[in-house]
């Protein structure tokens, strides 16, 4: 049976913050944890993105979060080891891009969805409600496992991720004994962003001091191809040094796409590699069959047969899933969201309500080209919280981090109707 916990919306006060304005909280917070130059992005374009304020929640909330998150990594890992053993026509109504195909049949570990991921979870008046899963490259890793300790520090207040940073050390560990024993060499491991982007780069330098790997950081700019083998070019003399096993915050829907200067295919290439065994990859290669939403819309329409899942997961999709389709059956009947299936950071997502009306849309331009999901609209809690521009009202987002398979740290995000890239940080605290 589905675990039952106390279903009353939680509306827990801020705690008391000290007596001092906002913005000598902010720099009494922020400026320490900037000088050890691990989380500098508090500030991002100008912009406010850390609050120096805190949230409180109960621990049955807290309880509650982590059980969702574990039930349902555990739903996605079965669903997503069928999948990479499916046709290709399979993967195609997915909307997974035809270069990756060979490379996502590669199951490094079928029991869980991925090595580092990231649900996303709404608190509603019918309960918690997850809107997506991270799991190819999530962010918000710095400011789950590290900040919101540094802010509880300061508030004096407990902080719900409490030495949760063992966990990516451990997931790393046994990721890459899984695959020594799958043959994979692994002597060398780098870890890889762009270089130039603040947070990519902040991330995967966090991900790589955590890791406890003997392994350095490369920039997405330093890999090369060649010989059918994928290197690391640095230094003056432009040394090649070959990759066994590869970390990168980069998504592999974008590496399909990706051309060198004069036209070279060399992201197809590099996937190429990793399906041939040439390379290991951080998140495994399994992983990006469950960050397409498409995923989201084949659970939910094998749940309404009622067919391949336990009784008990059954539950814990009607509980905590939401109805999401390839096909629109909303219009004229409830409000609903259309989400392309990549998107990341509320890109190209539009609200709409029961008559089809345009309730709210995402500004960016990107991922408007990629096909769509449609989901049951669903109502996300409001607050309004202290800023350096004043008081702001908006909807609170709850990520809940799955960490090779295990419930992990939490992270509350706040903006208006759509939670996108300009969204505020708000720390979290259990009351």
């Amino acid at each position: 049976m589905v675990k039952s916990y106390t279903s009353e919306k939680i509306a827990i006060p801020l705690v008391e913050v000290k007596k001092v304005s906002y913005q000598q909280r902010r720099n009494e917070i922020y400026l320490p944890i900037r000088e050890e130059k691990i989380f500098t992005w508090d500030v991002m374009d100008g912009d406010e993105y850390a609050l120096a304020t805190i949230h409180t929640i109960s621990s049955s909330f807290r309880q509650e979060i982590s059980y969702a998150t574990e039930q349902l990594g555990k739903i996605f890992a079965r669903t997503a080891e069928v999948v990479s053993q499916g046709l290709n026509q399979l993967l195609r109504e997915l909307g997974i891009p035809k270069e990756t195909w060979k490379t996502i049949r590669i199951q490094i570990d079928p029991s869980i969805p991925t090595t580092v991921g990231r649900f996303d979870f709404a608190n509603t008046p019918h309960g918690l409600k997850m809107l997506e899963f991270n799991s190819d490259t999530p962010t918000s890793i710095v400011e789950s496992f590290y900040v919101n300790d540094k802010v509880c520090s300061y508030f004096g207040v407990e902080n719900p991720n409490h030495n949760m940073e063992q966990h990516l050390r451990q997931a790393f560990t046994r990721i890459i004994q899984q695959y020594k024993r799958l043959g994979y060499k692994t002597d060398r491991i780098y870890f890889s962003a762009l270089d130039w982007h603040i947070e990519d780069a902040g991330t995967t330098r966090y991900l790589l001091q955590q890791s406890g790997l003997l392994a350095k950081f490369a920039p997405l700019s330093s890999l090369v191809v060649h010989q059918n083998r994928l290197y690391v070019e640095s230094g003056p003399q432009k040394t090649l040094w070959p990759v066994d096993i590869l970390y990168r915050l980069y998504p592999l829907e974008l590496l399909a796409e990706t051309r060198d200067k004069d036209g070279y295919p060399t992201g197809p290439h590099i996937l190429n590699l990793i399906a041939n065994r040439k390379v290991g990859i951080i998140n495994p290669p399994g992983a990006f069959i469950s960050q397409t939403k498409g995923l989201q819309a084949l659970i939910w329409g094998i749940h309404e047969q009622g067919v391949f899942f336990t009784e008990e997961e059954h539950e814990i999709i009607e509980k905590y899933m939401i109805p999401t389709y390839f096909d629109n059956p909303f219009h004229g009947i409830k409000p609903y969201v259309r989400k392309p299936i990549f998107g990341r950071e509320g890109g190209a997502v539009s609200l709409f309500d029961k008559e089809g009306n345009l309730l709210a849309e995402d500004k960016a331009q990107l991922y408007w080209e990629q096909s769509m999901i449609y989901q049951e609209m669903v109502e996300l809690e409001p607050i309004t919280v202290e800023t350096l521009k004043g008081e702001f009202s908006g909807r609170l987002l709850w990520g809940s981090f799955l960490i090779d398979g295990h419930a992990s740290a939490i992270i509350a995000r706040i903006d208006k109707e759509i939670t996108g890239d300009n969204s505020y940080y708000l720390p979290v605290a259990v009351d």
